[in-house]
């Protein structure tokens, strides 16, 4: 086949193009360059092309570097300045992949092609003619997570050729074929800061204003924070605050108040019930026949645990999922993954609803 891959300079990608190669496909590889001109949000560093240059040369491969710094900052950017200041949590790694990798990159490039791969830890099923997104082998790195908003017809472009495969049996094929990237850590960073501090980011853009940080059992004041945005619920670190460990357990938006709890009470940092709206199905809905409840498996966050539920079909794309176990930080704006009972089909995602003060 004709496939354009895309890789970053990581040792995943790197054995992606390695694999796909010593299977005999055309392949055309592709580095995408987002965030400002400036370099701010930038996750393309130069020593990452570099990096891409010495394993497409390793194969005779002329690495094509692709921009969509506009399109990144009118979309995945704007997407979580706009949801920060709002008091929510936003999953920026969702929408680029959504909208920039698997949305304009296809548009202009990747339809030009029979497949696209990336090295992401997914996999991909068939049932009953029907392609879904799968879980990885290797729990720890599954990122099914990372790519539950994209739609169908994006799932049935891509393929991901290392998701059958445990992270360290990548790295031994790295270090095996001498990539040049072999002993190479992975990134860690957030898709859109790359080496820019999270906390740098947002105080660029919305500033600061000091707040209280208010107990919430007793009302009293342990603290002071530099503003409601720089704080997500479920947050431990970062607070300042001594005799903990403290929690995020609400926000106040309107009079930029964080209230925090150190465990006198579940209730205050674990919930049961989330309520999601904006419900997004990748290959359609499967329980578009159910008449009641259906049990699931889901994830509130990036995390090898996935949860036992409930999930309740309310009204157009509103549900609600009642998990067997208590959840720790449940944050508005963030994304509630969905997967089958077995935690084995990735059907979607909604955004978790809360009321904001």
């Amino acid at each position: 086949m004709k496939i354009a891959v895309l890789i970053s300079g990581g040792v995943d990608s790197a054995v992606v193009l390695h694999l796909l190669h010593e299977a005999g496909h055309e392949l055309h590889p592709f580095y995408i360059r987002i965030g400002m001109d400036n370099g701010e949000g930038d996750c393309s560093a130069e020593e990452d092309i570099e990096m891409c240059n010495l394993i497409t040369h390793k194969y005779g491969l002329p690495l094509e570097v692709v921009s969509l710094h506009q399109e990144y900052w009118d979309n995945v950017m704007e997407y979580a300045l706009r949801t920060v200041k709002a008091g929510l949590t936003p999953n920026p790694d969702m929408m680029c992949n959504r909208m920039i990798k698997f949305g304009y990159f296809e548009q202009r490039w990747g339809k030009d092609f029979d497949m696209t791969a990336t090295g992401h830890y997914a996999t991909t099923d068939v049932v009953d003619g029907i392609k879904y997104l799968a879980t990885a082998v290797d729990p720890v790195k599954d990122q099914t997570d990372f790519l539950a908003q994209i739609t169908y017809d994006q799932l049935q472009h891509l393929m991901f050729p290392i998701g059958n495969l445990p992270k360290n049996e990548v790295r031994r094929i790295a270090e095996q074929v001498k990539m040049p990237n072999a002993y190479r850590k992975d990134s860690q960073g957030i898709c859109f800061l790359g080496q820019i501090n999270y906390n740098d980011f947002i105080r660029r853009h919305l500033g600061e204003k000091k707040g209280p940080i208010i107990e919430i059992e007793t009302g009293r004041k342990g603290g002071e924070h530099n503003g409601y945005w720089f704080h997500t619920i479920g947050q431990r670190k970062g607070l300042g605050l001594s005799g903990g460990p403290w929690y995020v357990v609400k926000k106040n938006v309107r009079d930029n108040v964080i209230y925090v709890s150190n465990g006198y009470g579940t209730a205050k940092q674990y919930g049961r019930i989330l309520h999601l709206d904006e419900m997004h199905f990748i290959s359609g809905n499967p329980w578009s026949d159910a008449s009641g409840p259906v049990r699931i498996s889901f994830k509130n966050r990036h995390t090898p645990l996935m949860l036992k539920a409930t999930f309740t079909h309310l009204h157009d794309n509103e549900w609600v999922i009642e998990s067997d176990d208590y959840v720790q930080g449940i944050a508005p704006g963030q994304f509630a993954i969905i997967y089958d009972e077995q935690g084995h089909l990735c059907y979607g995602s909604g955004v978790i609803t809360g009321q904001q003060v």
